[in-house]
């Protein structure tokens, strides 16, 4: 398995579209048997999404993320799990232990320049 965060200094980034790096853990038998940080390759929203196709993620953690993302992330058998936040390390622990608290409904929207969250995007 396969399970990508959103990263930024060792925490989950908080904004899926502005996202510049992702850490990918490679999970055997329900333990973290590695991990790498990857970069955007210079993308941003949407074609993010290719990047998790092309590790061939399983699962993806992140804090907000926008409508049409969330979509393209979930049509291609990826689990989302967004509403995320704190040392990226421990969140994916938290997940392999069946305790991860993550928000279904945590979105980001952009428009222009104007930012609006349903949670913190800082």
């Amino acid at each position: 398995m396969k399970i990508a965060v959103t990263y930024e200094d060792g925490q989950v980034f908080q904004h899926f579209g502005r996202t510049q790096e992702f850490k990918v853990y490679d999970v055997e038998d329900g333990k973290v048997v590695s991990s790498r940080v990857i970069g955007n390759e210079g993308l941003s929203h949407g074609a993010l999404g290719e990047i998790l196709m092309r590790e061939k993620v399983d699962v993806f953690i992140c804090g907000g993320i926008g409508g049409g993302a969330r979509q393209m992330i979930v049509s291609r058998g990826i689990e989302l799990l967004p509403g995320v936040s704190g040392d990226a390390d421990a969140v994916v622990s938290d997940y392999l232990a069946g305790k991860l608290d993550y928000d279904p409904e945590a979105s980001c929207h952009e428009h222009g320049e104007h930012h609006n969250c349903s949670h913190s995007c800082h």
